[in-house]
């Protein structure tokens, strides 16, 4: 048994939820905030069998595709006040996954 825990953009959440619901497979869905850019990001926390991890990270991977964007670096943050800050392009989206042993499982 496996814990898959997928770091995620939100934009992408609802639409990877809805996949992996189709394919039979259940997940929770926490908020998180991601340091970089202050943007929002979601955990899915999923237990599976051995044997399935490859076909989750297939969703995973198909669903979270890394795109690039411009964003304006401090002005979030009140960071270069009363200086312009120029758009600079960064790559938001894709996922970060980590796959752990589980001990014991137990659903109560």
């Amino acid at each position: 048994m496996k814990l898959l825990m997928a770091i995620i953009s939100d934009e992408d959440a609802d639409d990877l939820m809805d996949s992996l619901g189709d394919a039979g497979f259940g997940a929770t869905k926490l908020a998180s905030t991601g340091g970089f850019l202050r943007s929002g990001n979601t955990t899915l926390i999923c237990g599976v069998t051995d044997d399935n991890v490859e076909t989750i990270v297939g969703i995973i991977e198909k669903q979270c595709s890394a795109r690039r964007q411009f964003s304006s670096p401090g002005n979030d943050a009140g960071m270069n006040e009363g200086f312009p800050s120029f758009p600079i392009e960064v790559t938001v989206g894709g996922a970060t996954i980590f796959v752990l042993d589980v001990a014991e499982f137990r659903k109560i």
